[in-house]
Order: C-alpha cells, then structure tokens, then sequence
C-alpha cells in the first residue's frame, strides 16, 4: 500500500491536540492522526503514542490491574486447512491434493486434536485455539465424505464435538475460530466455548468485490456477512475477539472506518472483549507474496489511532510475533495491553513463517516497557468475573477451575478435564412459583427487573433507530377515503388478492369505513367458519421466567437473582397439569424463559412429566426460541429435536416468539432473540415432521403498519409452503411494565382503531389459508374481544387458568375466564360458543361433562390458587 497522503499540518497539529486532551475523536481527526510519523520527542508520532499510551494506562488502572499487560498461553488446534475461500496471502488454507501429496487427511483426527491439546496441558496451556477453513465441505467433496465417514454432518457440527472432548478430556477452554457464522450456530457453539473469534478484517467492500482484490473469489470476506457475524455474536452474548488487519490495500478511512464499526457493535452489545491490530506480512508462494509489508510507523499509527478510538476499557492487542522483538516496545507505547495467544508448543498456523516469542523472552520486553506480563484465560477477566450471561454453565466450571479471584489464569495450573454436561438431576423448585397469583395479591417487587439498563443496551441509540423505522403509528384515512373504498372493493372480489397498499389503505380505514371493514371481515369469517365462537379449556405452566435473552418488550424475564425469579420443579408441573385434567382442560400450553441452568435434557423430561401425570392431555408447547435452546443444548439438529420430541409426546408447538417477522424491528425489540429466518425454518420443519403449529404477531410498539402487512404475507406464504398453521393470534402489545416503553422507545400499544383494523385485515389476507383468528382476552378486555369478533375473529383462545406473561407486562384483564364467562363474551355479540380441542375438533363427551361439572367448575376456579 501506498504511503497516505500527508495533511495539512494544522489539521494534524489541531487533532494531535484534540487526542492529548482527550476529546472523542471524529473519523476526520482519526484519519488525519493515521499519518503522524516522527518518533523523536515532540514529533507527531511520539505525541500520539504519548497520548494512547494515557489512554490505556488509565483503562487498566480502571480494571484493578495497572501496568499489567496480557497474554493467554494456548494451543493451536489447526482442525482442517482446507476452505471454500481464496484469499490471496493466506498460506494456512490448502487443497485436497497437497494433502494427499504430504500424506494428511482432510481434517484432524479426534486423537490428533486430543493429543495436542493434552501435550499443552502438559505444558500449563490453558487455551485450545480451533482455526479452521470456512465450510470446506462446500467446496471440496473431500471434506464432505470424511465428515459422513466419521458420523458429522459438517464441519461445524465435528467442531462442537471436538471442543467437548478438549473440555472433557484436557480441561483447556476452547476458542472457536471457525469463520463466518449464522446466528443459529453462534448458538450451538456457545455452549462448548469460553469464547469465540472472527477477523473483521476490513469494511472495504471493494476489497471483496472488484477482481483482483485481496478478498475476491472468497465469499465468506464480504464485510457485511462479517458485521452481520458480530452482531450476532452480540446479541447472543458471547466474548468475542475481532480485530482488523492493515496493510492490504485499504485507505485510511476505511482503516477508521472498520474501526468505528467495530467500535459500534460493541456499544450495543458489549460483547467485544479484544481487538487485534494486525500488520500485513508478506508470504512466498501466494498472489500477494510481491506486495509491501505494512510499514513500522504506519502500523504503530493505526494501533494508537484504535486505542484512542475504543477508549480506555477496550482491550488492544498486537500478535508479538508479527513484529520484531525490537518494536514490540513501541507498541507498548501505541496503546497495546494484550499481546493475545502465545503457545509454547505448536506454531502460529496462519502465519508460520513467523515463530512465537519464547514467553520468558515476551516478559522480559514486555518490562522493559515498564509492564508486568500476566496469563488470562480465552475469556477476558470482565467476562470471567461476571460470568452471567457471557459463560454458557456447562463451560462455567472449566472457567472458574483456571481462573484466579482477578479474572486471570492462576500462573502454572494445570488444567484438567471436567464433565461437560451436568447431571440430569431432579428440578429443584425455586422463587415466586405461585407469581400469576401474586402479581395481583403481593404486587411486584419493582416495576423492571434490577439489571434493566445493563440487559437492555442503549436506549438513545434504539430511540434513533426506532425513530428511523418508524413514524409512530397508523394514520387514520378520513371517512370515504377513495383508496379504502377502492380496496373494500377489491377485498369483496378476493379478499386474499390485495396488493401491499390496498391492505395498507384498509388498516387506514376509521369512521364508516371502518365498520365497513369489519363487517367484510365478519362475511368472510361466516363464509369460512361459521358463526360459532370456539375456545379451548387449557391451562397455561410458564415454567420457569428466568431468561437472558434481553427481550426489550419483555417484563415476565428475570435474571435467576432477581427477587421475582421462579423455576418450577417437575413435580410442580405435573401437579399443574393434573390439577388442569380435573378441571376439564384438553390442553396444557407451557413455555418457559431461556434459563441458562436448564440441562439438556429438560424439555424432554418436561413432556415426559406431562404425559406420564395425564397421557390423553394435548401438549402444545416450546416457542420456536425454546427450540433453539433446546437443539444448542443437546447438539441436535431443529428436525432432530423436534422428532425426539414428538416422540415423546408432544403435540403442537405455538407459534409464538415471532414478534414483527423483519429483523430491523426485531432487534430494536429485542437483543438476543432468533432472527426471523429462523423463526420461520423452525416452524416449517415442525409442520414437516407432523407437528402443527399456531402463529402470532405482537404489534404496536415500533412497528408500522407496512410491517403488519408483510408480516401476514410471510405467514400466507409459510402456509402455501408447509401448511401446518391452525390459527393466527394477534397480540397487542402490552406497554406498561415493558422496558422498551419505559425507556421512551415504543408507543403505549395499538389504538382501538388499529386493533380492529388489523384483525379484520388479518381476515382478509390470510382466506383459504389460516381458516382461524384468535383474539387475546388477556391483553384486549372483553371489550375489546367483542369488538374484533365482529370483525373477523372466531376464536377466544383458551381459560388459561395460569397466565404470567401478559400480567407481569401490566394487563389488567386477570388469569383466569371461567367457561361461563367466555361464553357470555360470545353471547353479548349474539353468536354461540363451542368448546374446541387445540386442532379445532369437538373434545370427548367426558372432557366437556367434566369441564361443567361442579367438581370441574370447583377445579377451574382453585387453579388459580397457589398449589
């Protein structure tokens, strides 16, 4: 690369000056500081490094550790170099015939990988780094028929289980380098790492997409697939290393800018626990083998120009063995603290030409910086220390086994294997078991959990993001609106054949147009499935409300330490359940929190209880991000979890956790949750191993109504593909314990007008597909429910007889609707009342004589007693 341009020097000697007063720099004055040089006293380069090196000193003064600078004493675990990329200086990456040619097999075997890592516990290691290709198995059929002859469906899948044995054999704490991931993956390795890593590399896009580039050819370099990676990682809570790496064709502005981007992601999610400076090193025998290493000067800019941009608690790191021992010193002074993994036993596969530092040499330069080397663990000392919701608990053991009471490796332990996962033990009851009661009898013990603004990130910045998605809610039309009355038309016609803004005009409709809509909707609902209003006699068992997610809308999730956390034991649920048979009930709804404790087996051991206290009880359970959990905590596939659980009896899944069904309103909504790709592959594969499901959207909080309709036409066409949706449920957002309300980011729900628009549309949209619209007593009122069942509804949902979610958020419509009651709501708009099964048939004549029985009556109403 090209020497920078030099500035003016005012504009340097103004953001020199800027940096030694320590005001946040602009990407201007960090561009402009990228082209200091000088290392003599007074020149610009020594007073940049003077001012980083304040920077950093105060950050680690901060963390209880001054002078200290890191390092983490590893192995490397080169699982396969073989890759689907081409990037033009890498040397690790290799082919299937080079391979063959040198007499190795495409992927580590398990003893190989044990054996490394059991010579570096030997040696006092106490990292495992994986580096491997991305996704080999795409791109060269070798890869692919090793896994397959070896039980693994993907690298991925061999990777996982290769960190267990590492956790269980050796005790070293893996770290995954594995490349470009999707959310659903960052979940299931989660669980078998102390933390995780991906180059950003650059945000150049060009690098990527113009031939020629350093990154062409190799689809896993696309910066935004990288970025999309480390959000990802964020929102699933896990410490992260990233970096960028200088040198390979970038400006300096795009040097700032994947700096400030990285800078962003962790702002939102703190989850960045290190950031690698990398200098470009040139290789033999690779297309960039000709290309200028990064010069001295240049490089100490950019590492000072990355601590002052990060700031203090950041932690820089520079690999020791990419520069000369000689100038190590000099990045001491760029602001470094962290000179990141350094194995006393294998090489740095990725650059192998240049050898690690012997570590007695590394601390011998490190203290003629004036710093004292210490050993960490994979995992920074922030996320060992505060564990919750960074550590996933099988790893926790194997963490807090190396680690002393600052957060750092004990100097000379050696690790030792551990169990992975715990012992599926009996459920110990805990908390506030009986909350659906005593949310109305002993109140709350606070209006939000007591770690909101920690859990729930930056609210100015959400508000920002909001404000840029959204206008604040649907505009009323004025009566005799000629695109509404256009559209009610057209819906006469086709009710399902509407275009986008036809559908949007009708949630527009008020007044005259209004009641035009509804009474459309009520014709087609007659037409589609009579006049009967359905509902079912279920009880709901929201087993535990421990959760880390980070839902912003959500005030049921608590943290397991918060004074209105609960788990139910198993016994407890099952006596739930029994109480619910004697009551009349066909259905048992329970889903839970994301508790971080859970075993692997236990949702499956929650479907045994139930069907072992009642056989005949339909369980429709498990929210598609259950699911997830469920599949990262066991290491099964979405499909292969959910046969497991049919087969265990399961019955149905809700279709809830779907929220808004477009990712920018999701993740103003929530931190942690599944993106809706997921949301949607999940659903599809239950439908397809003979498990229905229902289907939801929660509204009115940042959304529009451009997102309701696009919502509904994911749905209409998830139903075309897979056809398991026995009903779509519409749920007002319930505003007024919700932290995304508190905190000025989401409006105080729907108004009455959009609840009734947005039903009727429902209707509308969804004929010939969904043949059910349930309405929510819990979150609408009976007045509310009477009004949307002249407009399209047919279905109440269900007694409930245990309802925490909507109560914890603030609803005031109870827990519990007796089967008169429900009833009367049907009969104040002049329809009749059926009882139903989950899938809509007509319950046992037992089930309905015993659910108006005295005895039932007596059962139902006691549910919501505490047991």
């Amino acid at each position: 690369m090209s020497e920078p341009q030099t500035p003016v020097p005012s504009a340097l000697r103004r953001a020199l000056a800027r940096a030694e007063r320590g005001v946040t720099l602009d990407a201007g004055e960090a561009e402009t500081l990228l082209s200091a040089r000088g290392l003599a006293e007074g020149e610009p380069l020594d007073r940049l490094l003077t001012a980083a090196s304040r920077v950093r000193d105060a950050g680690l003064a901060s963390a209880g550790r001054p002078g200290v600078v890191t390092y983490s004493r590893k192995v490397f675990i080169p699982l396969t170099h073989l890759c689907r990329d081409r990037c033009h200086y890498c040397t690790f990456v290799t082919t299937p015939g080079q391979l063959r040619r040198e007499g190795r097999a495409p992927y580590l075997s398990p003893d190989e990988v044990l054996r490394i890592a059991r010579d570096g516990a030997a040696l006092g290691c106490k990292e495992a780094l994986f580096t491997l290709g991305d996704r080999p198995e795409e791109r060269w059929p070798v890869a692919r028929e090793w896994l397959e002859a070896h039980g693994f469906d993907s690298t991925l899948a061999y990777l996982r289980a290769m960190a267990i044995r590492v956790l269980e054999e050796t005790g070293l704490l893996p770290h995954l380098n594995p490349g470009v991931l999707t959310w659903e993956e960052v979940q299931r390795l989660k669980p078998v790492s102390a933390s995780m890593g991906m180059m950003l590399e650059t945000t150049a896009t060009r690098l990527w997409s113009e031939r020629g580039g350093p990154h062409f050819g190799s689809p896993d370099k696309e910066p935004a697939v990288r970025l999309r990676v480390l959000e990802d990682a964020g929102r699933s809570a896990v410490p992260f290393t990233t970096g960028v790496l200088l040198g390979i064709g970038e400006t300096p502005a795009e040097r700032v800018d994947a700096v400030l981007a990285i800078r962003a992601a962790h702002q939102r999610h703190g989850h960045v626990q290190e950031v690698i400076v990398q200098n470009f090193r040139a290789k033999p025998r690779t297309a960039m083998a000709a290309h200028d290493d990064l010069a001295l000067q240049e490089y100490v800019a950019a590492v000072a120009v990355t601590r002052l941009l990060l700031g203090p608690a950041a932690r820089v790191q520079a690999p020791p063995n990419l520069s000369d021992s000689t100038e190590l010193g000099l990045l001491l002074r760029a602001g470094v603290d962290d000179w990141g993994g350094v194995s006393p036993l294998t090489p740095d596969h990725v650059n192998p030409e240049r050898p690690w530092p012997n570590t007695d040499k590394l601390a011998a330069l490190t203290a003629e910086g004036g710093f004292t080397l210490r050993e960490r663990l994979a995992a920074q000392p922030r996320y060992v220390l505060e564990p919750e919701p960074w550590l996933d608990p099988r790893v926790r053991p194997h963490v807090a086994a190396l680690a002393g009471p600052d957060g750092l490796a004990v100097e000379g332990r050696v690790p030792a294997g551990l169990p992975w996962q715990e012992p599926d033990e009996a459920w110990v009851s805990s908390g506030r078991t009986d909350l659906h009661v005593e949310v109305d009898t002993v109140g709350r013990t606070g209006d939000r959990r007591s770690d909101f603004d920690a859990v729930y990130g930056d609210w100015a910045d959400l508000r920002a993001r909001t404000e840029r998605a959204r206008d604040g809610s649907s505009t009323a039309l004025a009566a005799g609106d000629p695109e509404v009355a256009a559209a009610l038309r057209a819906a006469e016609r086709d009710p399902a054949g509407l275009t986008d803004a036809q559908y949007l005009a009708l949630l527009g409709a008020d007044g005259p147009d209004l009641e035009a809509l509804a009474a459309l909707a009520d014709d087609v609902r007659r037409d589609t499935v009579g006049d009967d209003v359905t509902y079912v006699v279920n009880r709901n068992v929201n087993f535990t409300n421990v959760c880390y997610t980070g839902c912003r809308f959500c005030a049921f999730a608590q943290r397991r330490t918060d004074a209105d956390a609960y788990t139910l034991s198993l016994a407890e649920v099952g006596d739930r359940v029994d109480r619910a048979w004697a009551a009349g009930a066909t259905e048992i709804c329970m889903q839970g929190g994301i508790h971080p404790d859970l075993p692997g087996s236990a949702y499956l051991d929650l479907i045994g209880e139930v069907k072992r206290r009642q056989p005949d009880i339909h369980l429709h359970a498990f929210s598609p991000m259950e699911i997830v959990n469920a599949a990262a905590r066991t290491g099964l596939s979405f499909e292969d979890f959910l046969v497991a659980a049919r087969e265990a009896g399961l019955d149905s899944v809700p279709g809830t956790a779907a929220e808004i069904l477009d990712d920018d309103v999701r993740w103003v909504l929530t931190k942690g949750k599944l993106p809706a790709a997921t949301w949607l592959e999940i659903i599809g594969t239950a439908h397809r191993v003979g498990l229905p499901t229902t289907s939801t959207m929660m509204y009115g909080h940042v959304d529009t109504p451009a997102h309701w309709v696009a919502h509904l036409r994911t749905l209409a066409r998830q139903q075309d593909e897979t056809g398991g949706f026995t009903e779509f449920v519409l749920l007002p957002f319930v505003h007024h314990n919700a932290p995304i309300y508190l905190a000025g980011v989401a409006r105080p729900g729907p108004t009455v007008r959009e609840n009734r628009a947005v039903h009727a549309v429902a209707r509308l949209l969804l004929h010939g597909r969904i043949p059910n619209v349930q309405t929510s007593w819990v979150k609408l009122g009976e007045a509310g429910t009477r009004a949307v069942l002249q407009g399209g509804a047919n279905d109440l949902g269900g007694t409930l007889m245990e309802e925490t979610i909507s109560r914890m958020a603030g609803s005031e419509n109870g827990s519990l609707k007796t089967i008169a009651e429900l009833e009367a709501i049907a009969a104040a708009v002049g329809r009749p009342a059926r009882q139903r099964t989950t899938d809509y048939g007509m319950p046992s004549a037992e089930r309905l004589a015993t659910a108006r029985s005295d005895a039932g009556r007596r059962a139902l109403t006691l549910s919501i007693t505490p047991v």
